[in-house]
């Protein structure tokens, strides 16, 4: 599988402004700049690179996991996993994974490590160069 994004770039690199493309449509021309990455903690200007790849470790971990319950007999009916991703410095230092999910007949300490399997072995997080930290809890 191969997939596509596009980025346009326009301007200088405080100035300037660009917009991201996604092959499947998902988004397109999704604004991102300067001031959407580093003056703008509510997002409402637009995207960064760094907010996709914590979207990104989110859904492929979510994906990864319920693979790996139903390998291991049990049916995920919800995972919900929240990433934020700590940039200091421009260099991203670290993604916090805070895992809520329902699974029939499982056992906490069962859970616990086949969410850690998931996070250790997910495409995205093997090409992450940073901490990778997961709380967990069923409901």
């Amino acid at each position: 599988m191969k997939r596509k994004v596009n980025a346009v770039w326009n301007g200088d690199g405080t100035d300037g402004t660009g917009v991201l493309s996604a092959q499947s449509g998902a988004f397109n021309d999704m604004p991102y700049s300067f001031k959407s990455r580093f003056k703008n903690d509510d997002g409402t200007l637009g995207t960064n690179p760094e907010e996709l790849i914590a979207a990104a470790l989110a859904g492929c971990f979510n994906m990864k996991l319920s693979f790996v319950l139903n390998d291991a007999g049990f049916s995920p009916e919800t995972l919900e996993t929240d990433a934020v991703l700590a940039f200091e410095e421009g260099v991203v230092t670290n993604i916090a994974l805070s895992l809520k999910a329902k699974v029939a007949d499982i056992a906490p300490e069962k859970f616990e490590a086949l969410a850690n399997e998931a996070k250790d072995n997910c495409p995205i997080s093997g090409v992450l160069n940073c901490n990778i930290n997961l709380e967990a809890a069923l409901e």
